[in-house]
C-alpha cells in the first residue's frame, strides 16, 4: 500500500508545485502587439518588459482563475488526507478520500484550461495572427495529468491491499 501512496504523494506534491506556478506567472499565451513580443497570464498581460493587471474583467478569466485555485486549494486539501493516511488506524477512508479529492483537484483544473483553451483559440486566435500558448499553460496540462494520477494511485493502492487481505492497519 505504502508503496503506491509514495508515488500519489510524489504525484500531489509536484502537481500542487505546478499548478501554483502555471495560475501565477504570465505566460499562458504569447502574441505578437505591435511589432513587440507580448504575453499574458490569469492576472495580467506584459507588452514587451511593461506588465499591467487586466484592466477589463471577462467571465473567462474569472472562471478560469476561479477552477484553478479551487484546484489548488482541493489539491492541498488531498496532500493533507494523504499524509494523515500514514497515521492511525482508518488508513482506507483517508486513502480513499484523498484519493477523490486529488481526482476533484485534477477534474477543476481540466475545466479551467479548457475554459481558457476554448476562449483562447475562438478569440485570440482570431484577433492575433502570431500567437500560441506558453510555458504557464503547459504546465498547468501537466499539473493535471500529475494530480490525476495522484488520485488513481490511491485507489490502486486501497485495491490492492484490499485484494491481499491486508486489514486497515496493515502496510502491504
Amino acid at each position: 500500500m505504502f508503496g503506491w501512496m509514495g508515488g500519489a504523494l510524489l504525484c500531489a506534491v509536484s502537481g500542487l508545485v505546478l499548478l501554483i506556478v502555471a495560475t501565477a506567472t504570465d505566460f499562458w499565451m504569447q502574441y505578437r502587439y505591435s511589432g513587440s513580443l507580448s504575453n499574458q497570464g490569469l492576472w495580467r498581460f506584459c507588452v514587451g518588459s511593461k506588465c499591467h493587471p487586466h484592466t477589463i474583467t471577462l467571465a473567462f478569466w474569472d472562471a478560469t482563475r476561479a477552477f484553478m485555485l479551487i484546484s489548488i486549494l482541493s489539491s492541498f486539501a488531498g496532500i493533507v488526507l494523504e499524509l494523515m493516511t500514514y497515521f492511525g488506524s482508518a488508513r482506507f477512508p483517508r486513502s480513499r478520500s484523498a484519493g477523490v479529492t486529488l481526482l476533484v483537484a485534477g477534474l477543476f483544473a481540466l475545466l479551467g484550461l479548457s475554459i481558457y483553451t476554448g476562449v483562447t483559440v475562438n478569440f485570440y486566435g482570431k484577433r492575433y495572427p502570431d500567437w500560441r500558448f506558453s510555458w504557464s499553460y503547459i504546465l498547468g496540462w501537466i499539473a493535471i495529468v500529475l494530480t490525476i494520477s495522484a488520485g488513481a494511485f490511491h485507489f490502486c493502492a486501497v485495491h490492492r491491499n484490499l485484494s491481499t487481505g491486508g486489514s486497515s492497519g496493515a502496510s502491504g
